[in-house]
């Protein structure tokens, strides 16, 4: 592993390092070799940040080698993808804060196909399930590769009807890969690791904390061409993936639903709002193929 990559690395297991902080560091030192010969006190003038950052940053990177880690990671499979290497997914390097390091299991090729996320209700209903088995296969014979969130609901029936029909999945975890959640998600995780892919931001022993499904929720938009919403309430954490993928440039489909349903409240409100409404496969195609064209 050549020496800027593991040096991204080793960076990237500091406690407390914001993505805005990395981002700044490796604006400012692509190779990091500044870094590397600073003492906090230059640290914290030469990338403007302060100095509990600095000395924290500093006394990681010396008193740490991410070797021994590696050799584990590889053990189990795991993989990492730094910003700099070129098998990094192109479409989610456009976002406004892409992840600097991406940790995969499993197909890593898959990154490269055409892929369309989906999201929705944990509570799902036999309508959501049942606008999951109209939409789903006929993508799938286009060749596009489904992205979730291993949630309950929406994101696991979309995984699991992608590998039923023959199609492809990832799922991008809010943990780290050593941590699969939810839990009794556990097995069909591993499933889609040995034949399909899963993939974080986080280094493989983070445990999942409620703020990282938020921030994992860009990756899902930011890797895909659009995102379908199928089933979500007002607030939820579907909505915050559709608001990001809008900020992205990225197509946003909803899925209609009763009036008098909770879990179509969130995708009603959504196209007033501006997203196609999609009673079909053909509605996504359609506003895929024009929005290529437009480019």
């Amino acid at each position: 592993m050549q020496i800027e990559k593991r040096r991204m690395i080793t960076l990237h297991h500091c406690p407390g390092l914001s993505l805005k902080t990395f981002h700044n560091l490796i604006l400012k030192d692509p190779t990091l070799d500044l870094l590397y010969t600073m003492k906090p006190s230059e640290i914290t003038s030469y990338f403007t940040i302060t100095q509990k950052q600095a000395h924290s940053i500093y006394h990681y990177i010396h008193n740490n080698n991410v070797t021994q880690l590696l050799s584990i990671y590889k053990e189990h499979g795991i993989h990492s993808l730094t910003i700099r290497d070129d098998d990094y997914p192109a479409l989610l390097k456009e976002i406004y804060d892409p992840p600097v390091v991406l940790y995969t299991k499993g197909n890593q090729q898959l990154l490269k196909t055409r892929m369309l996320g989906i999201v929705g209700a944990r509570l799902m209903s036999s309508y959501g399930s049942h606008s999951l088995n109209k939409l789903i296969p006929p993508l799938l014979k286009e060749n596009f590769t489904i992205v979730s969130g291993l949630a309950k609901g929406v994101d696991i029936c979309a995984h699991r009807l992608a590998m039923e029909r023959g199609g492809n999945t990832i799922a991008v975890l809010g943990s780290g890969l050593f941590h699969i959640y939810p839990k009794e998600h556990q097995s069909f995780g591993e499933k889609i690791a040995s034949q399909h892919l899963l993939l974080s931001e986080y280094p493989p022993y983070t445990t999942p904390t409620r703020w990282n499904f938020p921030q994992r929720n860009r990756i899902i938009s930011g890797l895909s061409e659009g995102v379908i919403i199928i089933e979500a309430k007002e607030k939820s954490g579907s909505l915050i993936t559709a608001d990001q993928a809008m900020e992205q440039g990225r197509e946003v489909f909803a899925v209609p639903g009763s009036i008098l349903s909770e879990t179509s409240k969130g995708t009603n409100t959504l196209i007033q709002q501006g997203a196609k409404l999609v009673i079909c496969h053909l509605d996504i195609l359609e506003e895929l193929t024009s929005t290529e064209m437009v480019k």
